[in-house]
C-alpha cells in the first residue's frame, strides 16, 4: 500500500533522530534563554530573533536585496492601484490583504538595507494606517456596520502583524497603542461574529500580534483573545491526524478546499508551535514536524517545498507550487527555528530559500510566477494546463499572473530570511541560524558586539567569521551544523578544532575581545536522490541542480494596464533541447559529475550569475515529449536511448527560469 494512504504518522528523513514532539535535540535545553519579562504565562522561545535593522546583508545577499529594492518591492505602490491607492492609505482601491502584504516585505527590506527612501515610504504608509484608525479601534477599511457587510478579519490579523514588525524596528509607541486598541476591538467582535473564511483558516497569524502586545503590557485579556482565536479557528491537527484527505492529490482541475490550500498549508506550520507557548503541549510543539513528514511523502518536491496549484497536488514535478506558499513556509520555518530551537528547520529553510524562492522571480525581480514547476521546460499561456484550480497564465513571468495575491505577498521572502539569520540565545549569546553573508550587531552586558560572516555560501563551502567586541566580554556563539555536513571540523572554545556533529548547534563559549577570526568549511558532497516515478535529481549542499536550458523570451499583454517595462508579462520557451536522460550513479554520486566554481554574479540567482555548475553526461530521449504544454510525465524504470552521449551543464535550481530537475535514469548499458 502507498504510504500516503496509510493512517497514522510515518517517519521520514526529516526526523531521523528523536521526534520534536517528544523532546528537543540533545543539548538544546541549555540553549533556552532565561527571561524576566512579565509574560510568565507564555513559554519562552528557544531563541530570540533580533529586531529588524540589527542584521545587515553583505556580499551577494546585499546585492540580492538591492535588486529587490530596485524592482517590484521598492516601486509597486507607484503604479499598482491595489497598493498605491489602497483603502488602507485613504484611497478607493482594494481594502483587504494587498497593501498589508506589501508592507510585510517592504518594512524588513527597508531596515535590512538601512535605505532611507524605503524607510520613509514605510513610515508614510504606516502613518496613514495609524492616523486613520477609528475611535472604536478599527482600521479604516473595516466597515462601520460589519453586521450588515461582513469583513473577513484575516486582513486585520495581517495588518496587526505588519504594525508589530514596524514597532520592533522603530519603537514608536503610537504604533503599539494602535495595535492594542484594534486587538481590543477584535476581542469584542469575535463574540458577535465568529471567525469565518480566510480568518478562520489563518487564525494563528493573530497570535503573533497578541503575544507581542501581551509581552509588552502583561494584560491578561490578550491571552484570552489568543485562546478565542484558537477555539474559533480551523482544527488542522484533527485534519492531519485523520490522514484520509490530506495525503491525496487534489484532482487536476478539481475541487478547491480550504484545508488543502497551499498557502494556508505554508502558514500552518508555525500555528501549533505558537499555541504551545500557552498550552505547553508536546503534541502541539511537534505538530509541524509531522506535517512536514506527511507533505514530503505525499506532495514533496526536491526544493523542500510541496506542490499546490492551488491545492495540494501530489509529487509530480510538473504540478506547480504557488509563490505565496514559498514565502509563507519560509516565515513559518523562521518561527519554528526560534520557538523550538531545532536546527533541522534551518536545513529546510535554506533549502527553500536557495532553490524555490529565487526560481519564482526573474533575475531582476521585476516579474514573478504564480506557480513554479520542478520540471518547467517552458512558461506559456497554456489553455491545456493541468493545474488543480489555477488558470492558463499561472507560470508566466509577469506583474500579476493568474491572481494578484503573490504580487502583493512575494516581498517578505528575502528580507525576512535576512532578518532571521542570527538570533539571541541563553547567556546573552548569539546563534547563527542560517548561512548567508551578513553582519549582526547586538549588546552583551551593555557592551557592543558585531559578528560578520564572510562567505559565498550556498555556492561555496568555506566561511570566515569575524567577532568584534568593544571590551572583553564572555558569551556563547552557536553555529548551526547542517545535517548533510559530514566531516566538518569546527573552531573550538579553546585551541585547535573540534569535530562537528551534523544536525546540531556547535557551541563556542569564550571571552571575546578586540577582533577575533574563525574559519571553517562544510564539505559539500554530491547526492543523487530518487523522486517521482523513480526519476533522479542531483543535489549538493543546500542546492538542487537543474539542466541549463537556453531561453527565448516573448513579451505578452503589452496593451494591458500597468504592463509598462520593466514590469511586463513574458512567456519563456526553450531554445535548446530539454528531454535528456542522465547517467548518474546513486551509489557513487560523485562519479560522473564534474563541479566547476564560477564567479557569483551581480544577479546571483540568474543563469549567467550562477556561482557553481555541474557537468554530467546524458542522452536525448526522443520519446520524452511535451504533453498538455508541459514536460511529459516521466515513466518509471530506466530509460533507453541510442542518441549520442552529450556533456550537459547543470546549474542551481534557483538560477534557472526554465528547467528540468527530475530526470529519467539511463539504463547502465546505454551509457
Amino acid at each position: 500500500m502507498n504510504a500516503c494512504n496509510r493512517r497514522g504518522f510515518v517517519r521520514n528523513s526529516f526526523l531521523a533522530s528523536a521526534s520534536l514532539g517528544s523532546r528537543l535535540p540533545e543539548g538544546m535545553e541549555a540553549q533556552t534563554p532565561t527571561r524576566t519579562d512579565p509574560a510568565a504565562s507564555l513559554a519562552p522561545p528557544a531563541y530570540d530573533p533580533l529586531p529588524p535593522g540589527s542584521i545587515r546583508p553583505e556580499g551577494w545577499l546585499a546585492r540580492q536585496l538591492r535588486i529587490q529594492a530596485d524592482g517590484l518591492t521598492g516601486h509597486l505602490d507607484e503604479f499598482w492601484p491595489d497598493v498605491g491607492q489602497s483603502q488602507w492609505f485613504g484611497g478607493t482601491a482594494e481594502g483587504w490583504e494587498r497593501a498589508p502584504y506589501w508592507l510585510d516585505g517592504l518594512i524588513p527590506l527597508a531596515f535590512a538595507l538601512d535605505d532611507k527612501a524605503l524607510k520613509d515610504k514605510a513610515a508614510r504608509r504606516i502613518g496613514a494606517i495609524v492616523d486613520r484608525q477609528r475611535p472604536d479601534g478599527w482600521y479604516s477599511p473595516y466597515p462601520t456596520d460589519a453586521a450588515a457587510k461582513p469583513y473577513d478579519i484575516w486582513a486585520i490579523l495581517l495588518a496587526n502583524k505588519v504594525l508589530v514588525q514596524y514597532h520592533q524596528a522603530t519603537g514608536e509607541g503610537n504604533v503599539l497603542q494602535a495595535v492594542k486598541r484594534n486587538l481590543k476591538a477584535v476581542w469584542e467582535a469575535l463574540d458577535r461574529t465568529p471567525l469565518f473564511g480566510w480568518g478562520q483558516f489563518r487564525w494563528f497569524e493573530g497570535l503573533i500580534s497578541t503575544f507581542y502586545v501581551y509581552e509588552k503590557t502583561g494584560e491578561p485579556w490578550l491571552l484570552e483573545l489568543s485562546r478565542k482565536l484558537h477555539r474559533q479557528g480551523y482544527d488542522y491537527m484533527s485534519f492531519y491526524r485523520q490522514m484520509d484527505d490530506v495525503t491525496v492529490p487534489t484532482p487536476r482541475r478539481g475541487l478547491w478546499k480550504w484545508n488543502k490550500h497551499v498557502v494556508n498549508t505554508g502558514m500552518i506550520h508555525k500555528a501549533y508551535a505558537l499555541t504551545w507557548r500557552m498550552s505547553r503541549s508536546e503534541e502541539e510543539r511537534g505538530f509541524a514536524s509531522r506535517m512536514i513528514e506527511i507533505l514530503d511523502r505525499c506532495h514533496g518536491q526536491v526544493t523542500g517545498m510541496f506542490t499546490g496549484d492551488e491545492c495540494l497536488a501530489g509529487k509530480n514535478p510538473v504540478q506547480g507550487t504557488e509563490l505565496c506558499a514559498v514565502v509563507e513556509f519560509m516565515y513559518s520555518l523562521e518561527w519554528l527555528l526560534a520557538l523550538t530551537g531545532d536546527p533541522r528547520y534551518g536545513d529546510r529553510l535554506e533549502r527553500v530559500a536557495y532553490n524555490a524562492l529565487p526560481a519564482a522571480f526573474t533575475p531582476d525581480m521585476w516579474a514573478h510566477q504564480y506557480d513554479q514547476q520542478a520540471n518547467q521546460m517552458q512558461c506559456t499561456i497554456n489553455p491545456e494546463h493541468m493545474w488543480t484550480t489555477n488558470g492558463p497564465e499561472s507560470n508566466l513571468y509577469g506583474l500579476e499572473p493568474n491572481f494578484g495575491c503573490c504580487t502583493a505577498n512575494m516581498h517578505q521572502g528575502w528580507p525576512k530570511f535576512a532578518t532571521h539569520l542570527w538570533m539571541r540565545c541563553a547567556g546573552e549569546g548569539i546563534a547563527l541560524m542560517a548561512y548567508a553573508p551578513s553582519t549582526a550587531r547586538f549588546q552583551v552586558k551593555g557592551i557592543p558586539v558585531a559578528v560578520t560572516l564572510e562567505t559565498d555560501y550556498p555556492f561555496r563551502e568555506v566561511f570566515r567569521l569575524i567577532v568584534k567586541a568593544e571590551k572583553p566580554v564572555r558569551f556563547p556563539l552557536l553555529l548551526r551544523i547542517p545535517s548533510w555536513a559530514e566531516g566538518a571540523a569546527m573552531p573550538s572554545s579553546g585551541a585547535g578544532e573540534q569535530k562537528a556533529v551534523p544536525g546540531t548547534f556547535h557551541r563556542i563559549e569564550r571571552e571575546w575581545q578586540g577582533s577575533s577570526e574563525l574559519s571553517w568549511r562544510f564539505p559539500m558532497k554530491a547526492r543523487v536522490t530518487r523522486r517521482y516515478n523513480e526519476a533522479l535529481s542531483l543535489e549538493r549542499g543546500p542546492l538542487v541542480y537543474s539542466l541549463k536550458i537556453e531561453e527565448s523570451w516573448t513579451r505578452v499583454h503589452a496593451d494591458q494596464p500597468h504592463r509598462e517595462l520593466p514590469h511586463g508579462d513574458f512567456e519563456v520557451r526553450p531554445a535548446s533541447a530539454w528531454n535528456y536522460g542522465l547517467a548518474l550513479d546513486e551509489k557513487q554520486p560523485e562519479k560522473g559529475v564534474e563541479w566547476k566554481e564560477q564567479p557569483v554574479g551581480e544577479k546571483p540567482f540568474s543563469p549567467e550569475g550562477a556561482g557553481m555548475a555541474a557537468r554530467v553526461q546524458g542522452r536525448k530521449l526522443p520519446g520524452w515529449k511535451a504533453a498538455h504544454g508541459w514536460a511529459g510525465e516521466i515513466k518509471p524504470g530506466d530509460a533507453e536511448s541510442k542518441e549520442p552521449v552529450e556533456a550537459l551543464t547543470m546549474i542551481p535550481y534557483g538560477c534557472t527560469n526554465i528547467r528540468i530537475t527530475e530526470f529519467p535514469r539511463l539504463k547502465p548499458e546505454t551509457t
